[in-house]
Formats: structure tokens, sequence, C-alpha cells
């Protein structure tokens, strides 16, 4: 019995203790709970602190004008220019506000800001796609995100552009956040707001447009540049489709209005001169907001761009495209740098009016062979020499067989004849041994930003970059193996004069040795001279690489003379093969034209 009773008390002493520990695992977990809750309040409210001055930015009547200056200070283009006077909701057709809200934000006159609904919706998608596939911006975030905050996609600009919508709802009406938006929006061509998007490109006030025309004006708010008529009126019409369909599903008009709609015509399209340049003051353009924020005042941007090489190297490129149109080739980009990265020329596409998407900076395509130079860089840094041999043997690698260009097998082969006669199979092999994750550990450091496939076809160039990217992985060989930062902005400034920006050079970060440097250099110099690259052959010096991507659908010449580094590619916005074209033939040529003439600047 005394031991019973010794038992039931050391029980009852467990279960005080465990009972203790409890509470003080509880206490812990509350106060570490608590101390999560006020850090997050206290960050939000950080947030709503550094807020830009909102009753300030409603005041504006206009947005600031933006002046993109060559280097040799004349205009490129003036963004902001092309505005008219503000129209209210109550001014315009109904179905123009109809059209806005059911493809944007049907659920506009219900919402506080925020669409619960939609956002849900759109995370159960993306989630189920793996990716990002569709956004829940309403109207008022999009008002919050546009007027008020910079482009840069961080946590803290994305609460601040909830509690900005929230600010907006509480202190507008949702009229009024309506008439800030359809004012302010961007329409593409440097247009703002509705009536100067009806002005330019129908030729008539906003508050006479017909049903399509409401419809493509809605339909442009997705992608402006894409949708607007000037970039091209079947694409503009197909999406206005999309609207017409949208507004049949919310009621706002019948289907037989909806097919009546398509049958409308759209308002005389007028021709606007380019004078050049334009993809790259697009490009610009969009990053000024990230370099000053919000203002209230018109500025010049003073970029690095020549306009006298950027006139020539549109005309080169517009011309050697009609000249091989036979050969089913309808499209080209290029980008020419300096040693230290500034852009000097950028041609996003043979004809901006047409279509103003930039292949240079936007497009991706796959480099094919003229990736190879990376291998070799990775295999020169392991401590290979140029006249190590590599074998150029067949592979089978789980029934993936690649061959060379010429079908034919070379067995031993130094590394640069292997990069002069641009072979398969010997820089597959060479890819191997020196290890793919190495070459794309020195692919990044050069400045390819897209995602490398870490796969055997890898050395091949089967994966896809950006013109822009390769030029700048080829500038870091040009300047002696130091890391390049492209850039275009050299300083922002006021009417005024007063300076909101000025660049300052990058400190030297040497990423390849200074014997890789040599030695990768005198074997791109040897492609151009003996090799693939005999048509980029010119009178000084010049180093470089071809590369053509399977069936044709990609073409590319890249090098570097002692001037400039300059990256050629052409082909087709729809993929499509081309006829036999090579980086060796076009883009090369295209590459020796460009060079020939900036010699000479």
């Amino acid at each position: 019995m005394a031991k019973s009773a010794k038992t039931r008390k050391n029980k009852k002493k467990t279960k005080k203790r465990e009972s203790k520990q409890r509470f003080t695992l509880r206490r812990l977990g509350l106060r570490l709970i608590a101390a999560l809750v006020i850090t997050l309040v206290l960050w939000i409210g950080w947030c709503f602190v550094t807020l830009p001055d909102i009753d300030k930015v409603v005041a504006q009547t206009r947005q600031p004008s933006t002046m993109i200056i060559a280097e040799n200070g004349n205009e490129i283009y003036n963004f902001g220019s092309i505005y008219s006077e503000v129209v209210s909701p109550e001014e315009l057709p109904p179905y123009m506000v109809d059209a806005v809200i059911a493809t944007e934000d049907r659920r506009f006159y219900s919402h506080f800001g925020f669409d619960v609904i939609s956002f849900t919706r759109a995370m159960l998608v993306n989630l189920w796609h793996r990716r990002y596939v569709q956004g829940a911006s309403t109207i008022t975030q999009q008002v919050a995100k546009n007027l008020f905050l910079t482009s840069n996609k961080t946590i803290k600009r994305k609460v601040q552009e909830l509690l900005l919508a929230f600010w907006l709802e509480y202190k507008l009406t949702k009229e009024q956040i309506l008439t800030l938006y359809l004012n302010r929006v961007y329409l593409g061509s440097g247009t703002y707001g509705i009536e100067a998007a009806a002005q330019k490109y129908f030729q008539k006030s906003s508050r006479d447009i017909n049903l399509l025309e409401a419809a493509v004006i809605a339909g442009m708010l997705k992608a402006p540049s894409r949708y607007n008529p000037v970039a091209g009126e079947q694409r503009a019409r197909d999406r206005a489709a999309v609207v017409l369909d949208n507004m049949v599903k919310t009621e706002k008009i019948t289907d037989s209005q909806r097919q009546n709609a398509l049958k409308m015509t759209l308002g005389p399209e007028k021709v606007y001169t380019v004078r050049g340049g334009r993809h790259f003051a697009d490009w610009v353009y969009g990053d000024v907001n990230s370099y000053i924020g919000e203002r209230d005042s018109d500025i010049y941007v003073a970029t690095t761009l020549d306009q006298t090489l950027q006139q020539k190297a549109e005309k080169i490129l517009q011309d050697s495209i009609k000249a091989a149109k036979n050969r089913n080739v309808t499209e080209g980009a290029l980008v020419i740098l300096d040693k230290s990265g500034a852009v000097k020329a950028m041609v996003g596409g043979v004809n901006y009016n047409k279509s103003q998407f930039n292949r240079a900076v936007q497009a991706l395509r796959q480099p094919g062979s003229s990736f190879k130079p990376f291998i070799y860089i990775t295999a020169l840094e392991q401590g290979f020499v140029p006249d190590d041999v590599v074998n150029d043997s067949p592979i089978n690698i789980r029934g993936w067989k690649p061959e060379n260009f010429d079908k034919k097998i070379h067995g031993e082969v130094t590394l640069r004849k292997a990069l002069r006669l641009s072979l398969n199979l010997a820089s597959v092999n060479l890819a191997a041994a020196v290890g793919r994750g190495n070459i794309i550990k020195y692919a990044r450091r050069m400045g390819i930003t897209t995602p490398i496939d870490n796969t055997p076809s890898m050395a091949l160039g089967t994966f896809e970059v950006k013109v822009l990217d390769m030029a700048v992985a080829y500038a870091s060989i040009a300047n002696g193996g130091y890391a390049v930062w492209p850039y275009a902005i050299e300083e922002i400034y006021t009417k005024d004069g007063y300076q909101l920006y000025m660049r300052t050079p990058d400190e030297p970060n040497r990423i390849l040795r200074e014997s890789t440097v040599e030695n990768i250099t005198e074997m791109l110099e040897e492609v151009i001279s003996s090799g693939t690259g005999k048509k980029a052959r010119l009178p000084f010096f010049a180093a470089g690489k071809t590369g053509t991507s399977q069936d044709y659908r990609d073409a590319w010449f890249v090098g570097f003379t002692d001037k400039y580094i300059a990256a050629v590619w052409v082909g087709n916005d729809d993929n499509s093969p081309m006829k036999g074209v090579t980086g060796g033939g076009l883009p090369a040529e295209i590459w020796k034209k460009i060079m020939l003439e900036a010699e000479k600047i």
C-alpha cells in the first residue's frame, strides 16, 4: 500500500511537471506569435509611412514628359507628349466603360480594392499549372501601381500597392478611380489615356468611338505595345473579339451586337515617321522610374545611343532581311555595345510601326553554336590550352545522336580546330569533360540571365537566350575578362537642369584569367579568318562565332572588334524554319557591314 501511494504521488509530480512544461511551451509559442505579429504590423506600418505623397499624385492633371536623348544631344523620342483633355466615364459611350470592366475587373463596383475571388481563382490556376498563368490585379491596384510606384517587383512594393488600393477606395469614389485609370493608362505608341488613344488610332474623340473601337482600346490594356492598331490591325481586331466575348458573358451586350461590332470599321490609320531608335527608347523609358521613382516634372534622359550608328544598323538590317525574303527570313535583331557595356545601338525588329515587340531584349531564341565559346572558355580556365586534343567521335546518349554540320567524323582535333570548324561532337565531348555545371557557371558570370538546361544538348545551344545577353557575354572577352553590365542611361535631369541621376562606373570585376582571354580571342579570330565565320572577315582585327539552331530556325553571329561588340540574330517570330540560312551566312554578312560602318564613325 505504501508503495502504491508513493507511485501515485510520483505520477502526480510527473503530471504537474508535464503540465508546467506545456504551459511554458504555450507561453513561448504565444510570445513568438506575438513577436511575429508585432514585427509584421511594424513592417506594414513602415511600408505605409514610406508611401509617396498620394494627394500630390492624384492632383496631377498630366503625366510629366520624358525626353530620351542620344549621346550627341539629339532627341530620340519624347514620351508623354501625346496627351489630350481629361474625359470622365459619363462622357463616354456606355460600352467603352463596360468593355474595360468586363475585361480588366468584372467586380470593380463590388470589391474594396482587392478582389478576393479573382485572387483565389488565379492562385489555384497558377498552382495547377505550376507557373504564373493568370493575374488578379484590380483596376484600383493598377491605378496604385502605375501612378504611385516604381516597377520594382518586391514584396514591399506589392504591400504598398495594396495599401494604396485600400486608400484610394476609401478616399475616392469608384467613378473617380475609373477616371484616373482611363486617363492615365498607357495605350501604346506613346499615348496615355483613352482620349489620346482614340485621337491617334481612330482620329476621333473617345466620345464618338463605335463598339469595335471601344473593344480595341480595352483590348490594348493587356499589352499596349502588342495589341494597338499601329503594331498590327489584325492582331488588335483579334484581341477586340476576346473583349466582345467578355462583354457578352457579362451581359453588357447581346451576341447579335457582338457580331455586328465585328463588322464595324476602325478609324483611318495615320502614318507616323519613325526617326530610329524607338525600340531602344521604349526599353529605356520602361526603366526610368526604377532610377528616380515617380516625379512631377518633365525630364531629360541622356543615353549612350550613337544615333549615326543606330540609323546605319537599322538600315543594314532592314535591307538585308528584305533581300533575303525568298529564304523565308522575316525578322532580325541586333545589339551593339562598347567595351564598358554601353548600348550604342539596338534594333528590336525590322519595322517598329508594324511591331513594337523588342526582339533584342524580349525575345528568347536558341543560340546554337554561338554558345560554344563558353565551353572552350571553361576548358581554358581549367588549364586546357588551344592545342590540346579533344575527340570528335560519334555520340549516343540514350538515343540522342548529334552530328557535325558536315556529317563527318574528324577524330582527334585540337580545341582551336574544333571551335574554328564548330564541330558538334568535339564540343559535346569537351563539355562532358569540363563539366556542364561549370560551363553554366561561367555563362552566368559572363551575362547570360535566362535558364540554361544542364543536359548534353546544352553544348549545342538548345536552350533560349536574349540577344542583349549574348552581346554582354562576348563583351567580357572583348574588354579583357572583366564582368560587363549593360547600361543605356548616363544622366537624368529636369528641364531646369537639376540632376536626378548620374551614372557612376562599375568597379572592375575580373571573371576570366588573362591567359583565357588571350587564347579564346585568338581562337575566335581564327573562326573569322579561316573557319565558319569567313563572311564576317574584316580588313582589321575581328573575332566572333557563328550560331545556327536546329532546322535553321535561328541564325546568329556574335563578335567584336577593337571598338565594339555586336550580336546579330535573324529568324521568324513564329519560329518557322528559314531556307538554309546559317550563322555563317546572313548574320555574318550583316555583322560585317555594321562593323565596317562603325569603324568610320
